[in-house]
Order: C-alpha cells, then sequence, then structure tokens
C-alpha cells in the first residue's frame, strides 16, 4: 500500500478526504498551516484535528507554523480579495512544505484536503500541487474532493463526531470581527 501524506487545515476538512482515502492508502495527516490567525484559533483547530484522526486511527504530523514565513510572503497581497493572489501563494507555501516533508519521509505521494471546501478553487489547487509535484519529484494526488457532495458529507461527519467547524478560512486578513469565537 503506498504511502501518502495528506495536508489538512482542519479536522472537519479532512473527515470525508480521510474516508476517501483511508482504503486505498497509508495515511498520514499533515498539519502546516501558518496563515491560522490567532493563535487560539490555530491550537483549536490542530486539537480537533488530531481528536478526529485519533478516532479514525490515523496518525498526525505537526510542521512548525512559520507565520512570518508567510506574512513575509504575502506582503504586499493584505488587501487582495478571497481567492486570489495570497490564497494561490499560502496553498503553495503549504503544498511546497507538504511535498518536502514527504518526499524527505520516504511517502509515495502527497495531497490536500483544501480541494473539499466550496470556497476554495480546486483547479487552483491541483495545478500547484501539480507544479509541485514535478519540481520535487514525488507525486500529487489530483483530486477535487469536494465532488459528490464531498463538502456536504464532510459537514455531517463533523456533526457526527461533534467537531468544532470554523467559519472563516483561517487567515488574519479575511477574519471578521464576527468570525472569531471565545
Amino acid at each position: 500500500m503506498k504511502k501518502l501524506l495528506l495536508h489538512s487545515c482542519c479536522g472537519p476538512c479532512s473527515t470525508h478526504v480521510i474516508n476517501c482515502l483511508k482504503d486505498d492508502y497509508d495515511l498520514t495527516i499533515f498539519y502546516f498551516n501558518p496563515a491560522i490567525f490567532p493563535e487560539k484559533e490555530y491550537q483549536k483547530r490542530l486539537q480537533e484535528q488530531e481528536r478526529y484522526a485519533k478516532i479514525v486511527g490515523v496518525k498526525v504530523i505537526e510542521d512548525d507554523k512559520n507565520e512570518n514565513a508567510f506574512l513575509s510572503l504575502v506582503k504586499g497581497h493584505e488587501c487582495d480579495k478571497e481567492g486570489g493572489e495570497r490564497c494561490s501563494l499560502c496553498f503553495e507555501m503549504r503544498l511546497r512544505q507538504t511535498a518536502k516533508v514527504a518526499k524527505q519521509n520516504g511517502f509515495d505521494v502527497f495531497a490536500t484536503t483544501l480541494t473539499v471546501s466550496p470556497h476554495k478553487n480546486s483547479q487552483v489547487i491541483n495545478a500547484i500541487g501539480q507544479k509541485i509535484a514535478k519540481e520535487q519529484g514525488i507525486p500529487f494526488l489530483d483530486e477535487n474532493f469536494k465532488k459528490k457532495d464531498g463538502y456536504l458529507k464532510s459537514i455531517k461527519l463533523s456533526q457526527q463526531f461533534g467537531l468544532y467547524r470554523q467559519n472563516y478560512c483561517g487567515c488574519r486578513f479575511s477574519i471578521r470581527k464576527e468570525d472569531v469565537q471565545n
């Protein structure tokens, strides 16, 4: 069975994706999300990812958050609209690190949960993944996990397991006051 390193933004988004992949791959979750703000939100998402992974018996690797590298990368794009260039830079940063860790640790392929969200452009994400795969020499699993009601399934699974579902992507530049939960 091939070893797959799955970048995940949060537990809720990983639910359906894990279900899609767990029978075909030896799966490990890679939690690398330098854009998530504030720290309390980052920790809450990480805890929910770890909690769900434990339920389904999947290992989680957390990488250094590296928020300063993210802020440097998106400098000049702070006011970009959601889904714009800032988001593409963020996707690339996360997928590049996932590919690097996958290759260094003997994984056969890497993927991401990001395409389960209806708020994320799967074509953009998959194009970035394919570009990085060629550069790094490790295959990228090109999937659109929102197909066949994937997002709806992730919502239902999150409800079933009582997972905290955030109401914003996590980036400080897309946050609104009403998005931050106490």
